[in-house]
């Protein structure tokens, strides 16, 4: 056993106010292994690093049990902690500068380490500097350089020498790889690797950058306000995370999708007062049970666990071996011949395929438009039946390809946009007033009384499409299916429109099914990517791969 932590928490008392950091953490790493801790700023990474080395002190408040080989750290006086501290289990500090002494030299502050830790005399110290200095990559001159003659990368690397010169068994390094730049990231990511492969090191490594814990993390777990949310082997996670916090994280990281734009997780990070899930003010699938009940950390696959109250990240949408032929006087198209896809909450999924591959009658079916011939769709759980699943708030709506055939021309902005309203009777005439100013400002359009008044013949195409987005998200849906929608639109417009959708979906976080032919633009959003084709579709998890290798 490397090292196993029970039920630790981390609580920090300052001015009579408690913040806690850490909340019942339980993990063991198997020596040798590496174990990645994945979340952002603030989530408890590194107060649980500071833990294990044993340097929280008053006022911080530390509960729970350490073991290392058996041995259980916390209950130790301090002067036998110290034996194990640097001797048996290291850290490699974040922000160099304030961690290294600046007014000694790089052999004086590695050898006081060695000489403190192991008694040896301080010329066998010299001797090991250099030792650890070539270990490192790092010619022998610099021993007499101080930290700030020399680069972020070369620090970080000095930083790793003091942390192995007593020879621990177990390394802790806090983002390594933070503020260096590209070449320095990729020459302390493998050197780590190289060091935690030849040492036979049990390691841990704390970051923020998803691409960091994948190089070096055969285990990873993700945090979020002192809990952890998603536990896993790190391929796994990565290919297909089952946290809606971990996906967030994956989506902000911009060397795991260097082809897609940006979105990080919307809202701000904090606590939930009621005492319930950690992540609900943020999570686009929270339900009424969250607000106020703790999810537990739970198997819901083989090596992976997650804590969350709703089993992970679940599937909204479901079409299942759909079919749907089209009969003419001589002829029969199938349009859709046992297509089968699936929807998660929260994520862009793009349809793609050839002019008549049958794009657009799957969405139809998808959104209870038309009936299909066999086969079953299903959106939370239950089977949709004509309208069950459009005529409602929260359900599915759908923005059809043709602005100006979807909109009434004669009829007001205000009309066009609150009909779905004054159909289902929800609120008062102030209530829908609001509700549309409000749908209006999301979409980038005016909302004084002057627009409200304009007849849509009067709007370009593209004022048109977002007067058809403003509509189907009136109902605040969980699903929204985009047809081809920017495809009538001038470049630029095209461009405001699907950014503006992609800004909208990743605040509201609904699900969407965004329905293209231009295979650019399935790379851009895509979390997940079907292919059509001759009425029959193929699913593809990766949107790069599939680019690259089935259409170049």
């Amino acid at each position: 056993m490397g090292i196993k932590i029970k039920n630790l928490s981390v609580c920090y008392n300052l001015n009579a106010l408690k913040t806690n950091a850490v909340n019942n953490l339980n993990i063991e790493i198997k020596k040798g292994e590496s174990l990645g801790i994945a979340g952002e700023s603030g989530s408890g990474k590194t107060s649980v690093a500071m833990a294990v080395m044993g340097l929280l002190k008053n006022p911080c408040e530390v509960k729970g049990e350490i073991f290392y080989k058996n041995i259980e750290l916390n209950s130790l006086p301090e002067k036998e902690r110290n034996l194990y501290r640097w001797d048996k289990i290291a850290m490699v500090f974040q922000n160099s500068l304030d961690v290294l002494n600046p007014v000694l030299t790089i052999k004086e502050q590695i050898s006081e380490c060695i000489v403190k830790h192991t008694g040896i005399s301080l010329r066998e110290a010299e001797k090991r500097v250099l030792e650890l200095l070539n270990l490192v990559g790092l010619e022998s001159k610099y021993k007499n350089f101080y930290p700030h003659h020399l680069s972020g990368g070369m620090r970080q690397r000095v930083l790793l020498a003091m942390a192995l010169s007593c020879s621990p068994e177990v390394l802790i390094v806090d983002e390594p790889t933070s503020s260096l730049d590209f070449e320095s990231k990729k020459e302390i990511t493998g050197l780590i690797k190289r060091l935690h492969r030849e040492k036979k090191l049990t390691l841990i490594v704390i970051s923020h950058d998803m691409k960091t814990i994948t190089e070096l993390a055969d285990r990873m777990l993700v945090m979020y306000s002192g809990y952890v949310l998603e536990e896993g082997k790190t391929a796994d996670v990565l290919k297909k995370p089952a946290h809606p916090y971990t996906r967030g994280l994956l989506n902000a990281s911009p060397s795991i999708n260097p082809y897609r734009d940006l979105w990080g997780i919307p809202g701000e990070a904090g606590t939930n007062p009621y005492g319930g899930c950690s992540f609900y003010n943020r999570c686009g699938q929270r339900h009424l049970e969250c607000k106020t009940k703790l999810p537990k950390l739970k198997t819901v696959m083989e090596d992976r666990k997650v804590a969350c109250n709703r089993g992970g990240i679940l599937v909204l949408l479901e079409g299942v071996n759909i079919n749907k032929t089209y009969h003419f006087k001589r002829e029969k198209i199938k349009a859709c011949d046992g297509c089968s896809i699936k929807i998660h909450s929260g994520e862009v999924v793009v349809l793609t395929g050839k002019s008549g591959s049958g794009k657009t009658t799957l969405a139809r079916i998808l959104s209870g438009i038309i009936s299909p011939d066999g086969g079953e769709v299903i959106f939370e759980g239950e089977k949709v039946k004509g309208n069950n699943a459009t005529s409602r708030e929260n359900g599915i709506q759908m923005v059809f390809q043709d602005p100006f055939t979807a909109t009434n021309e004669l009829l007001s902005v205000f009309k066009v946009v609150s009909e779905p309203l004054d159909i289902l009777k929800i609120g008062s005439k102030k209530d829908r007033i609001e509700k549309v100013e409000k749908v209006l400002e999301d979409v980038g359009l005016p909302h004084h009384q002057e627009f409200l008044e304009r007849a849509c013949y009067t709007l370009s195409g593209g004022q048109r499409q977002r007067i058809a987005i403003a509509r189907s998200l009136i109902l605040k849906p969980k699903v929204l299916i985009a047809d081809e929608i920017s495809s009538m639109l001038d470049p630029s417009s095209q461009a405001n429109i699907l950014r503006l959708l992609k800004k909208i979906q990743n605040s509201k976080n609904f699900a969407m099914l965004y329905i293209t032919h231009d295979l650019d633009l399935a790379r851009k959003i895509a979390d997940k990517i079907y292919r059509m084709e001759n009425g029959r579709v193929f699913p593809v998890s990766l949107p790069s791969t599939y680019i690259e290798k089935d259409f170049f």
